[in-house]
């Protein structure tokens, strides 16, 4: 590919990505499209707008690019908390770090490269092979070969220092979010699982026992984990039947229009709501089920007066045998994943048929991170995020760089010194396939990002075709961190292992970064919903992917040094590889303790702070409805405000009040 066919490219990209991102700021006005593109505002506070037609929603505009570039992390934070600041930071240190790198690739290393042969001096550019503004284009022992290394040198230590900071930033914000956050059921609650089977006692009974004898200063009562079979799978489908026909009756009230689903006329449907209160007692499952010890699965919740309690025996080994009384701290109410609650032995295997059979997509990653048995769709997401990042960056990067040097010729490496050299070979020839991967993959899914185009065909089919009202909660989506993360990881490893081969790629990415800032703002303000909250717990996942890419690069240019006959540019990148790590090692022991484990101190206050407030015993009233199995024991059919009697006021009428929510913008 010529400089003509590469600007070609970008000029077809570029016209895409400006036709999609008009059409989006024409679809956003439409008031049918509100619950596509302002679903987090429909869930906060439900409105309906009813706006006379005019020419104004038809004119493309970008009140939305301002409305995002404007938006301050305060704001951010208030909307989607810690985890989408965290996600912002990602772009933001991707778009400074890429813009240093770019300084001084462009103007320092791109001209060494394409002067590299004195016999390319007097072709023009426009007619130029990419290949020439790599470093394959430099000579055998050339002198300017310093240029890379400085440039190496000056992009390591600017992604190390911005890392610094970045990792320290985070970290208090994850401590003020453990501060600032209200008393909450899991700071007290420890889940249980592997609980061992006794003939004569229930698995209540055991837990009872054992905390009682083991914590009777601290223990206060304990929830036990029920089976969910087939009883519960049908009462939740008609939960879910009963609100979608109550969500139809207003629209089959029209005489003159038919019902959607019944297929007659609109008086020969109706909903009675004292069936629906018959049905409620007739299917509960206590009454189906034989008994209730039948229904225990060998996991509880277990709670204790404190936080600084609920730690210690969250984190210490309860029993010589370390596969009986598994203990971890409990995720939030909001964040429980119930079906896999009472796996344990279970999560080995997946890893195992991961990395042997590394050849999926990430809803299969989802699923391989569901059968690990993780208790929390937080730790779910975060886990599979890490095995679409692996995935990511095997097929996309090391399949691409080695396929035309290494699986191609059927060859192996001989010994581990031929890595760098084999890198080397391969990763400035395969500069122009990463550089139209930025173009064609980065650009095109953030225009998709925005339009939300799978959203807005399923709210075309819901509004006219089914004739079905807005339910916010079911349009509201969380986001979708399992797979934005490995992407912008991924093209961080493209731009830092290009960036000295082959400079001419980071405007292309730099463009991507500026547009992820806009579009994941946007997305973040108006479209997804925090259901739940980590703390932050991505950021280690991005710190130590952004090391890997730098030792991969200073190891790749390491080889091409090597073959290029440059013994001093050889010897200055060794020291700089150990730096890194070095780098790595040292924040591992300062910030990453923080991110798995609670300070005590920190816990010790807190509690101090509610016994002064005189908080003990509302916490205390909130712990078994929290956590309590709502479809297992009631429908909750009624319409009139009512809920069961185990469902707790504000965790189960009020889905954001663990998650605050900011101004709202208009729209």
């Amino acid at each position: 590919m010529d400089v003509v066919a590469l600007l070609t490219s970008a000029g077809i990209n570029i016209a895409i990505c400006v036709v999609l991102l008009s059409l989006y700021s024409i679809l956003r006005k439409q008031p049918s499209n509100v619950s596509v593109y302002f679903t987090r505002r429909l869930v906060s506070e439900p409105v309906k707008r009813n706006e006379p037609f005019c020419f104004e929603r038809f004119v493309p505009s970008a009140s939305w690019v301002m409305r995002a570039w404007l938006a301050t992390d305060e704001e951010i934070l208030a909307v989607g908390g810690v985890d989408a600041v965290v996600f912002m930071r990602i772009v933001v240190f991707s778009i400074r770090v890429f813009i240093i790198a770019a300084m001084i690739c462009i103007f320092l290393v791109l001209p060494v490269n394409y002067y590299g042969q004195e016999e390319m001096l007097h072709k023009q550019i426009h007619a130029e092979s990419l290949e020439v503004f790599t470093i394959g284009n430099v000579k055998e022992g050339s002198k300017w070969l310093w240029a890379h290394c400085l440039a190496l040198y000056v992009i390591s230590c600017s992604a190390c220092v911005l890392l610094y900071f970045e990792y320290k930033s985070i970290t208090k914000m994850r401590l003020a979010h453990i501060t600032g956050s209200p008393p909450n059921p899991s700071h007290f609650t420890v889940l249980v699982r592997g609980i061992p089977w006794s003939p004569d006692h229930s698995y209540s009974d055991s837990v009872e026992k054992f905390f009682s004898t083991y914590y009777p200063a601290s223990y206060v009562s304990h929830q036990m984990v029920y089976q969910a079979g087939t009883v519960d799978k049908l009462m939740k489908d008609a939960e879910k039947m009963y609100r979608m026909l109550k969500t139809i009756e207003p629209q089959c009230k029209m005489r003159s229009m038919p019902c959607c689903l019944c297929g007659g006329m609109t008086h020969s449907f109706k909903v009675l709501n004292n069936e629906a209160e018959s049905v409620k007692s007739k299917t509960s499952v206590d009454g189906l089920q034989p008994t209730q010890r039948e229904k225990e699965c060998p996991a509880a919740f277990v709670f204790f007066r404190t936080r600084y309690a609920a730690v210690v025996a969250a984190q210490v080994l309860q029993s010589s045998n370390p596969m009986l009384w598994v203990t971890q701290l409990a995720p939030e109410p909001d964040d429980v994943y119930w079906k896999f609650m009472n796996r344990l032995v279970t999560g080995y295997l997946p890893s195992v048929i991961l990395i042997l059979f590394l050849y999926t997509v990430p809803p299969t990653m989802m699923l391989f991170s569901t059968m690990e048995g993780n208790v929390s769709r937080s730790e779910r997401k975060r886990s599979a995020c890490i095995k679409v990042l692996y995935f990511t960056i095997w097929n996309v990067f090391f399949v691409n760089v080695l396929s035309g040097s290494v699986i191609r010729q059927l060859s192996v490496f001989s010994s581990v010194r031929d890595i760098p050299i084999q890198l080397a070979k391969a990763v400035p020839t395969q500069a122009t396939f990463f550089t139209t991967y930025v173009l064609s993959s980065g650009w095109a899914s953030l225009s998709c990002e925005v339009i939300q185009l799978f959203a807005l065909l399923c709210n075309v089919f819901r509004k006219f075709i089914l004739r079905i009202e807005d339910d916010p909660s079911n349009c509201a989506l969380t986001f979708p961190h399992h797979t934005e993360i490995p992407r912008l990881l991924l093209f961080g490893l493209i731009g830092f292992t290009c960036s000295v081969m082959a400079p001419l790629i980071l405007p292309f990415l730099l463009v991507y970064f500026f547009l992820a800032f806009l579009v994941y703002r946007n997305q973040i303000l108006h479209v997804y919903v925090s259901k739940y909250e980590s703390g932050g717990k991505f950021w280690p996942i991005v710190h130590n992917t952004t090391i890997f890419s730098l030792v991969l690069t200073q190891i790749i240019a390491l080889g091409v040094f090597g073959i290029k006959r440059s013994p001093v540019a050889s010897g200055f990148t060794i020291p700089l590889i150990l730096f890194t790590l070095l780098f790595n090692e040292y924040c591992r022991q300062r910030f990453s303790p923080v991110f798995k484990r609670s300070p005590a101190q920190v816990l010790i206050e807190m509690d101090r702070q509610d016994e002064q407030w005189g908080r003990v015993d509302e916490i205390y009233n909130q712990f078994r409805s929290a956590y309590c199995q709502a479809p297992l024991f009631s429908l909750d059919l009624s319409t009139a405000g009512s809920t069961g009697h185990h469902k707790d006021k504000k965790s189960s009428q009020d889905p954001e009040s663990l998650n605050p929510v900011g101004r709202s913008s208009h729209f």
